[in-house]
């Protein structure tokens, strides 16, 4: 028999959530995030159980993203069933974010997209040297999700947004610095077992902690802070393009392979989260979106570009940054579906 795609267990005081689809990089389903809310029900309920971690199978990371394949394939059949897996994938972020006992992620390797949802939400956020964490969505037509805008929206100055608009893949220290994680540990299985044995989580990563160094993202916030100040995007692509800093340049670059109406809606989410009262009011605005998203098509015109077809060339509709306009998002907003279930939070 197979492995379920979520390895559930208790060792000791722990209990142990491992994402098992090692072959899609442990690509988050439908499945896995309910196997994950009965687990973090289980676990809270149970009371040798002090703390609970989770980390991904296999030697590349925690996790690549969501099954954005499934959502594909589901957007042409009316994107209902995608609707459904997005309400129930952000119920289980902003669970984790107020989980009542210590949530420790191990973002070891490759964090990204729905990863950064099941991981950086926790009460004790643990990266490694290996760790490479991004919310890269604007390259295949999508906005930052699983209350990503929350997260980017409250990074120092304007990191967050440099990091959503350019796809930035964050080493540890860089993710420290924008606030997606706590701590550098190297030596895990030595935190596991601390868990096990019933340690205090944070107390227990803190001893194991290891000096991240600079983060060159944080060191270069005069020219992000200065050029992404712009009211919008051809002024901060304009402002990229000028800028003496030579990271600027290559911003602009990066810049220029977002979707142009993905893009317009993430800067605006990004910077309106900053604004929000909570987690959950970011992952309702974020719910509109997406499910929006799903049926736009930038969406599989860049999953099919980045993902299958892999030519690195998408056909985004509009075309420029300049031709989105009022009407454009209008058209993009009506998608929504009376149908979708909605985005409750218990």
């Amino acid at each position: 028999m197979s492995e379920p795609p979520v390895l559930v267990r208790r060792e000791g005081a722990l209990g142990r959530l491992t994402l098992n689809r090692p072959r899609s990089l442990n690509a988050i389903d439908h499945e896995m995030v309910r196997l994950l809310a009965d687990a973090l029900d289980d676990f809270e309920h149970d009371d040798g159980v002090r703390a609970v971690a989770i980390d991904g199978a296999g030697d590349r990371g925690l996790s690549a993203g969501g099954d954005v394949r499934f959502l594909v394939a589901d957007a042409a059949e009316g994107g209902h069933a995608g609707a459904a897996l997005l309400a129930d994938e952000y119920r289980l972020d902003a669970r984790i974010a107020r989980y009542p006992k210590p949530y420790v992620a191990l973002m070891d390797g490759v964090v990204m997209g729905g990863g950064v949802g099941v991981s950086a939400h926790g009460s004790v956020r643990v990266v490694t040297s290996r760790s490479v964490v991004a919310m890269p969505e604007v390259t295949i037509g999508y906005v930052p999700d699983v209350g990503g805008t929350w997260l980017l929206g409250h990074a120092p100055g304007e990191l967050g947004v440099h990091a959503a608009l350019t796809a930035a893949r964050l080493g540890p220290a860089d993710a420290l610095a924008c606030g997606l994680a706590d701590l550098q540990v190297e030596d895990l299985p030595a935190l596991l077992t601390a868990l096990r044995d019933g340690a205090d989580a944070m107390a227990a990563a803190e001893e194991l902690a290891v000096d991240p160094g600079e983060s060159a993202l944080y060191a270069g916030r005069d020219w992000i802070d200065r050029c992404y100040a712009a009211p919008d995007l051809p002024g901060i692509r304009e402002a990229l393009a000028r800028d003496p800093h030579p990271d600027a340049v290559a911003a602009a670059k990066a810049l220029d392979r977002a979707a142009p109406l993905a893009a317009t809606l993430t800067l605006r989410a990004v910077r309106d989260a900053r604004g929000l009262p909570d987690l959950e009011d970011a992952l309702r605005v974020e719910y509109l979106l997406t499910r929006c998203c799903v049926r736009w098509p930038d969406f599989t015109e860049g999953v099919r570009a980045v993902l299958v077809d892999r030519d690195g060339a998408p056909r985004w509709d509009p075309a420029t940054f300049e031709a989105v306009t009022g009407e454009t998002e209008h058209r993009f907003l009506s998608l929504a579906h009376p149908d979708d279930p909605p985005l409750t939070f218990g």
